[in-house]
C-alpha cells in the first residue's frame, strides 16, 4: 500500500509538471495562431486550470521550492531582455528613457500609493509597498507585444530599454520598502533604504560586469567549447544571481541584467548563439511562470475588491502612466502621437506578479492580514493592464499611424536591374518596399526609378536599427551572393518570423557545393527550385518581363499558363490591396479568379502562342515593368 501511495504521489507529481508545460506551450501556440497577445491565454489557462478547475496546485506541487524556482526564473527573463538591447539606441531616448525610470517612475510610485489606499483599503505601509511593485512593466509583455503591434520611430526602442531596466529597479525598490516597512523608525529606516539603494546598485554593476567579462575572456580564447558556452552562461548567469542576492537581497535582478546588457554590447566574440538559446528557453519559462502564478490565484479574493479595484486599476491607466509621461518626455522631440502611444502602453508581467507573491508570504509571517487582498490587487493589475493595453494597443497604433494593420511590405536584398522591377511591381500594386544594397549604381538607379533605398548591408549589425521598416512584413534577399542572401535570412528570421524570410536558391547544384542549406539554416526558396539569381538573370536577358495580371473566370490560371506557353513563373499573388503571397519552391501556384498575378513572362511566346491562332484576350496583362 505505502509504495503503491509513492507511485500514485509520483504520478500525480508528474502530470502536475508536464500539465503546465503543455498548458502554456498550447497557449503560446493557440495565441499566434489567433493573433492575440500569448499572456492573456497564459493568464486565462492559468486561471481554469488552477483556481477555477482545481486541477492544478502549485505549493502542493512544489512546495518551498515554488519562488526559488520563479525568482531563479525571472533571472534568465531578464537577463535575455538584457541581451535584446542595443547601446547605439540611446542616444536617440537616452534622456525620455532615463526620466521614464526615475521621474516618471515616483510619479507612479505616488500616484499607485494614493490610489491603493483610497480605492483598496490598504493601510499606508501596504499602499507604499504596493505602488512600488507595480512601477515595473516587463519584458515578458512588452517584448511580445511590440511584436505584434510593430511601432514605427521611437516608440518601440523605449518600451523596449523601460521594460527591461524598470523591472530590476522595480523589485529593488520593492525590497527596500519591505525593510523599511519592517524597521518601522522613520529616521533608520530611510538611513537604511539610501544604503540598500547603493549597495544594491554597487553590488548588480559589480557582479553582473564580471559575469560579462569573464565569459567574453573565456569565449574569446575558445577555453569553453561551442556545445557548452549555452550551459556555462547559464551557470554564469544563476551563480551571479545567487551571489548578488546572497550579498544585497534583490540585487540579483539588476546583477543579471547588467550582465545581459554588458554582454551583447562587446565586440570581442559573437553570442547569438547565446540569445537564441535564451529566447527559447524564454518562451517555455514565461509559459511555465505564468501558468503557475495565475494558478495561485485566490479568485475569492480578487472578488472582496470590488470595485474598489477596477477604480485603481483605471487611475493607474488614465492618471498615473499619462502623468508619467507627461512629465518624462517634456523638451523630447518625440511627436504628439508617440507621447500619446507611450502614455497608453504599461502593462504589468511576470515581475510584479513573483514579487508581489514572494512579499505575500513574508507579509502574512510578519502578521499582516492584508497580505492576501495585496496579492489579489497585484493580479487584478496584472491582468487588467495586459487585457486593455494587448486588446487596444494595435488599433491604437494604427490610428496614430505609427503601425501597419498588416504589414505586407517587403525588404529587398540587393537593388540591381530585375530587384528594381520587381519591387516596382510590388509598389505599384500598393506595398511598400524597400531595396537594401551596398552597390552605390544600383541604390542611384532605384532612387531615380522612386523606389525607397538603404545604402549598406543588410548584415549590418545595427541594420535592424537604421532601416525604417515601418509597414514591411517580410524579407527577399535575391542577391548575386547565396551566402549573403542565407545570412540575411537568418538575421531577419527574429524580426519577420522564419515563414516570412525569402531567398533565391542557389546557384550551385553540384555535389561538391551541396545545393541549398538544410532548411533551419536558411530562408524559404523563392519561386521554383531553378530560380536561382543566374537563371533569374539570364530569363531577364532573354527579354522576359514582369507582368501584373488580373484572373478572371473565363482567363484562370490555366488559361494564363496557356497564353504564355506554360513557361510563365509566378512570383507573388494579390488578394486585395492588404493581402500579399510570396510563391515559394514548395508551393504549388493556384491563383484564383480575382486575384492578381505578378510573374514573370516571356513576350515571345505570346506572340508565338498568338500566331498559332490564339484568340487575343483583351485586359490579359495590366502592367508591363
Amino acid at each position: 500500500m505505502e509504495e503503491r501511495g509513492e507511485g500514485q504521489l509520483t504520478e500525480h507529481l508528474l502530470i502536475g509538471l508536464a500539465s503546465i508545460i503543455v498548458l502554456g506551450v498550447s497557449a503560446q501556440w493557440i495565441a499566434w495562431w489567433l493573433r492575440v497577445p500569448a499572456i492573456l491565454l497564459l493568464l486565462l489557462f492559468g486561471l481554469i486550470a488552477g483556481p477555477i478547475a482545481g486541477f492544478l496546485d502549485p505549493d502542493a506541487l512544489m512546495g518551498d521550492l515554488l519562488l526559488p524556482i520563479v525568482s531563479i526564473s525571472v533571472a534568465i527573463v531578464l537577463f535575455e531582455g538584457g541581451l535584446t538591447l542595443n547601446m547605439h539606441e540611446l542616444p536617440k531616448i537616452g534622456r525620455v528613457l532615463r526620466n521614464l525610470v526615475s521621474l516618471g517612475a515616483g510619479i507612479t510610485w505616488v500616484i499607485s500609493t494614493v490610489a491603493a489606499h483610497l480605492f483598496l483599503g490598504l493601510d499606508w505601509a501596504l499602499s507604499t509597498l504596493l505602488g512600488a511593485i507595480l512601477i515595473v512593466s516587463g519584458p515578458t509583455v512588452i517584448g511580445p507585444l511590440l511584436r505584434h503591434v510593430r511601432p514605427i520611430g521611437q516608440v518601440g526602442p523605449i518600451l523596449r530599454w523601460e521594460g527591461i531596466v524598470i523591472d530590476p529597479i522595480g523589485a529593488m525598490l520593492a525590497v527596500l520598502v519591505f525593510e523599511a516597512i519592517l524597521i518601522g523608525e522613520l529616521r533608520h529606516a530611510t538611513t537604511e533604504f539610501g544604503i540598500g539603494a547603493i549597495l544594491t546598485i554597487v553590488i548588480g554593476s559589480v557582479l553582473g560586469l564580471c559575469g560579462a567579462w569573464l565569459l567574453t575572456f573565456f569565449f574569446k580564447r575558445y577555453w569553453i567549447p561551442d556545445f557548452l558556452q549555452n550551459p556555462v552562461t547559464l551557470m554564469a548567469l544563476i551563480s551571479i544571481f545567487s551571489a548578488s542576492n546572497a550579498l544585497q537581497e534583490e540585487a540579483g535582478l539588476y546583477a543579471v541584467t547588467i550582465m545581459g546588457i554588458a554582454l551583447a554590447n562587446q565586440k570581442s566574440v559573437s553570442v547569438r548563439h547565446i540569445i537564441e538559446f535564451k529566447e527559447n528557453l524564454r518562451v517555455v519559462l514565461i509559459s511555465s511562470l505564468f501558468i503557475l502564478l495565475a494558478a495561485r490565484v485566490q479568485l475569492d479574493a480578487i472578488s472582496k475588491i470590488g470595485w474598489g479595484g477596477i477604480g485603481f486599476l483605471i487611475v493607474l491607466i488614465v492618471i498615473a502612466r499619462p502623468a508619467a509621461v507627461a512629465v518624462s518626455t517634456l523638451g523630447s522631440d518625440l511627436e504628439w502621437r508617440e507621447r500619446a502611444f507611450l502614455a497608453w502602453i504599461a502593462p504589468r508581467g511576470i515581475v510584479a506578479a513573483a514579487v508581489a507573491s514572494i512579499f505575500a508570504l513574508r507579509l502574512t509571517e510578519a502578521g499582516y492580514p492584508q497580505a492576501e487582498r495585496f496579492v489579489a490587487a497585484t493580479f487584478l493589475v496584472i491582468i487588467g493592464t495586459v487585457a486593455v493595453y494587448s486588446l487596444t494597443a494595435s488599433a491604437l497604433a494604427r490610428k496614430l499611424q505609427l503601425a501597419s494593420p498588416n504589414p505586407q511590405g517587403v525588404l529587398i536584398t540587393g537593388a540591381h536591374r530585375w530587384a528594381r522591377e520587381m519591387a516596382s511591381a510590388l509598389k505599384d500594386a500598393g506595398h511598400q518596399v524597400l531595396l537594401v544594397d551596398t552597390n552605390w549604381e544600383n541604390i542611384s538607379a532605384a532612387r531615380m526609378a522612386g523606389l525607397p533605398t538603404h545604402y549598406g548591408s543588410i548584415l549590418a549589425e545595427d541594420a535592424h536599427d537604421h532601416l525604417e521598416l515601418g509597414g514591411i512584413g517580410r524579407l527577399l534577399a535575391v542577391t548575386p551572393n547565396d551566402g549573403i542572401n542565407t545570412l540575411a535570412a537568418l538575421h531577419f528570421s527574429e524580426l519577420f518570423s522564419r515563414a516570412e524570410v525569402y531567398q533565391l536558391p542557389a546557384q550551385s547544384k553540384s555535389p561538391a557545393q551541396q545545393g541549398n542549406p538544410p532548411h533551419h539554416l536558411r530562408g524559404r526558396l523563392l519561386f521554383s527550385p531553378d530560380a536561382s539569381y543566374a537563371h533569374l538573370s539570364e530569363q531577364f536577358e532573354a527579354g522576359a518581363e514582369i507582368r501584373k495580371t488580373r484572373l478572371t473566370e473565363e482567363f484562370d490560371y490555366d488559361a494564363f499558363q496557356a497564353h504564355y506557353g506554360g513557361i510563365a513563373i509566378p512570383l507573388f499573388v494579390i488578394n486585395g490591396r492588404h493581402s500579399l503571397g510570396v510563391y515559394t519552391t514548395e508551393q504549388v501556384a493556384s491563383p484564383r479568379a480575382g486575384q492578381t498575378l505578378i510573374s514573370l513572362v516571356h513576350p515571345e511566346e505570346e506572340q508565338r502562342q498568338a500566331e498559332q491562332g490564339e484568340p487575343e484576350l483583351e485586359g490579359v496583362a495590366d502592367s508591363y515593368f
